[in-house]
């Protein structure tokens, strides 16, 4: 790669943005000095980290009453919410532990339209119980609030206002959105447009009604720019949760590491699924108690100052750091393929794009923006594969009828003598893997800043379970239809292109062996296509489906806008993340805690335009698979910042000091153990990769955070009174 010759397209990009900056800075007022008064926070009783009002009165009244600690309210509360939490996390463990365990016995029996048990356990069984604990939970405590209801906590419900303007709003611009679509599919069917037209068309449209809904919904406070106000209603939470949860790898690369890897792939399903049930049960409505503006915030707060913080406010980066790069490199392939531009002219592109919608106004602009994103990759996921299910089958219910294709792909490979069977559990992994790669999957999501960080946008922390419930439905509609596309699109290929003559391969495969995606080699030169001469680049599958079904190019240029919109919308949370940590909590927290409302603003649109080069930068060098990136970026949350979350709600004597000890094992164990199998393959324990390394960092941060804890001096009781107002309704 000459990186010469991109150096105008760079400097007119540079050009561009800078002069954007400027209108947006013309746009935007001056915040307005609304921000939350933490400077109490600093008062002799509360003197090295941020509180909560409420916290800080009660602590202040027993301070001057000569109280040192501050005894638990409602205990039978607590009591109930324990074992409410034991029973479902014993449900979580055994729906996601014992069908993989006895899954080949399981693929022996078959149920609905031909799913082998093991197999749909997996891909759908596991994750509608997942739903149902997680409703459960939600509903179970609201009534368990109203009985120990407190006069302290805000109302449960939104108000109606809150909830009428924006779902007006959403529902035109669904209805918008869908009408454009219809309509760019009778211009092709009347004047034969191109592709590449049809995808600009639709790309520009749907960036430019993001921008528009970014700038309607600026930020004026730094409560609205770090986290939205906190009035976004539970629903549109719950959507722009699944924006934000929804990435590249969901959109692009999940149903391609089903193609490939069958029955191992499930392991994504189970895992990015099953976290949200540790989320709604372990950390968000607590988080949300506790009502700062990042979960740095948090671990100074419970840690005891700023040294905790800045360790976790710098591993956050690395971890939203390492998932933004995937979400570049989806971007990059979109524009690729479906506006025929170079790979790093697609990134450059792709990240402006990002960085002008993260850009304009914060929380509470990428809140909207998610929602709508939310509805675009939802409907330009379910459609193709909606229409290829019709096709095939004459029911357009894809989630319940792939288990036809199933049953076809299982006969095409032994026509063919493919001997690695789709449904076959553990043919190019072992088991031990399996559950390692779910487990840190599951965790990683409980840990990861850009989801938790949405829980302190709502208005209480029944709102925040609520959210958790409506985000997975929304989830759901991807997470059960995957394995669906996956099935069809590998029948697709077994029946219409394996075993046929090298010479007719379809024009789709020549389309993405020209993206350099696709690769097709007759190696034993008999001229017949084998299934083991076709490589196809696991980020490919979802995108490429439009064509292997000659379905219209309205529908491929669909699909595009929809994995740009799940590229968009988790690079949006993921860079605020990234700037809240060096403009907050860097910064304004540790740096210079005087700083003004206006220069912590600036200082963030600044940080978000420097992670948004660095990261176009590492894109362009495509260092793994989409998937494999977001996999590293779980293993380090579940290593690093799940152990000290979970251990600062539920046990009170762990101290900065543990925490900070935890986390710096749990990443140096994680990156250590990844190292080494990257470099040597033949090198691991009981056949664990690197993607699952943070299976080995978890434990290490757990025991070395109790272990540092127990041999120094117990955390003060100002951190008991803030355990305990958490643990409160």
């Amino acid at each position: 790669m000459n990186w010469l010759e991109f150096i105008p397209i760079i400097g007119l990009w540079l050009l561009t943005v800078l002069v954007s900056v400027g209108v947006l800075a013309w746009l935007f007022p001056r915040m307005k000095h609304g921000e939350a008064d933490t400077s109490a926070a600093q008062s002799e009783v509360l003197h090295w980290y941020p509180i909560p009002p409420r916290v800080r009165q009660l602590l202040e009244r027993r301070a001057q009453v000569g109280q040192i600690s501050l005894p638990a309210i409602d205990p039978a509360y607590w009591r109930t919410n324990l074992r409410v939490i034991v029973w479902l996390l014993t449900i979580w463990a055994a729906v996601s532990i014992l069908p993989t365990v006895f899954s080949t016995v399981l693929n022996n029996i078959r149920i609905l339209t031909g799913f082998p048990l093991g197999y749909y356990m997996g891909a759908q069984g596991a994750l509608i119980v997942f739903f149902g604990l997680i409703t459960g939970y939600a509903w179970y405590m609201a009534r368990l609030d109203r009985r120990y209801a407190r006069a302290t906590e805000p109302a449960t419900h939104s108000p109606a206002s809150n909830w009428a303007r924006p779902g007006v709003a959403l529902l035109w611009f669904t209805i918008g959105f869908v009408l454009f679509v219809a309509a760019l599919g009778v211009v092709e069917t009347q004047f034969g447009l191109p592709a590449n037209m049809l995808g600009w068309a639709l790309m520009i449209a749907t960036i430019g009604l993001y921008a528009i809904i970014g700038v309607g919904n600026r930020a004026h406070s730094l409560d609205e720019y770090f986290v939205a106000g906190r009035r976004v209603p539970a629903f549109f939470n719950g959507m722009a949760l699944a924006g934000d949860w929804m990435s590249a790898a969901t959109f692009i690369s999940m149903a391609g590491t089903l193609w490939l890897l069958g029955y191992e792939g499930l392991a994504y399903i189970l895992g990015w699924t099953g976290g949200y049930v540790i989320l709604v049960t372990l950390l968000a409505p607590y988080l949300r108690k506790f009502g700062q503006y990042t979960i740095p915030d948090f671990v100074a707060a419970r840690y005891e100052g700023n040294a905790a913080r800045l360790v976790a406010a710098l591993i956050g980066v690395i971890i939203s750091f390492t998932y933004v790069t995937a979400q570049v490199t989806g971007i990059g392939i979109i524009m690729t393929r479906f506006l025929g531009v170079n790979y790093l002219v697609g990134v450059i592109v792709g990240m402006g794009a990002v960085l002008f919608c993260s850009y304009l106004g914060g929380m509470r602009a990428i809140t909207w923006t998610q929602a709508a994103q939310c509805v675009v990759l939802v409907l330009a996921y379910l459609i193709p594969v909606t229409l290829l299910a019709w096709r095939d089958t004459g029911i357009p219910f894809p989630q319940l009828m792939y288990g036809q294709a199933l049953e076809q792909i299982v006969r095409l490979e032994v026509e063919q003598g493919i001997t690695s069977s789709y449904i076959t559990p553990f043919t190019q992994g072992t088991m031990f893997n399996f559950i390692a790669l779910m487990l840190c999957l599951m965790l990683g999501t409980a840990g990861l800043p850009h989801i938790l960080v949405r829980f302190y946008t709502v208005p209480n922390a029944g709102a925040a379970r609520r959210s958790v419930g409506w985000a997975i439905v929304f989830i759901a509609l991807l997470y059960l239809t995957a394995p669906a596309y996956a099935a069809f699109s590998r029948w697709e290929i077994l029946q219409n292109v394996i075993g046929k003559p090298v010479a007719q391969v379809p024009e789709w495969a020549i389309n993405w062996a020209n993206a350099g995606l696709l690769t097709i080699q007759d190696l034993n030169g008999d001229g017949i296509l084998q299934f083991s001469e076709l490589r196809i680049d696991l980020d490919v599958v979802v995108l490429a489906t439009p064509e292997m079904a000659n379905l219209p190019q309205t529908i491929a240029a669909l699909v595009a806008a929809g994995g740009l919109a799940a590229a968009l919308s988790t690079a949006d949370g993921l860079l605020l993340v990234i700037a809240s940590a060096l403009s907050h909590d860097l910064y304004a927290r540790t740096l210079n805690p005087s700083a003004s409302p206006h220069t912590r603003l600036m200082l963030s649109r600044a940080a978000v335009f420097a992670a948004a080069m660095l990261a176009a930068l590492i894109a362009v060098r495509r260092l793994g698979i989409i998937v494999q990136l977001v996999a590293w970026a779980f293993s380090f949350a579940a290593a690093t910042l799940f152990p000290i979350l979970v251990l600062g709600i539920f046990w009170k004597r762990a101290n900065g000091k543990g925490a900070v000890a935890g986390m710096l094992t749990g990443l140096a164990v994680t990156l250590g153990y990844m190292l080494l199998n990257a470099v040597n393959s033949n090198w691991h324990i009981l056949g664990i990769t690197h993607v699952a390394a943070g299976i080995f960092g978890i434990p290490a941060n757990f025991a070395v955070t109790i272990v540092v804890s127990k041999l120094t001096a117990p955390p003060p009781p100002q951190v008991a009174a803030l355990v305990e107002s958490l643990r409160q309704p």
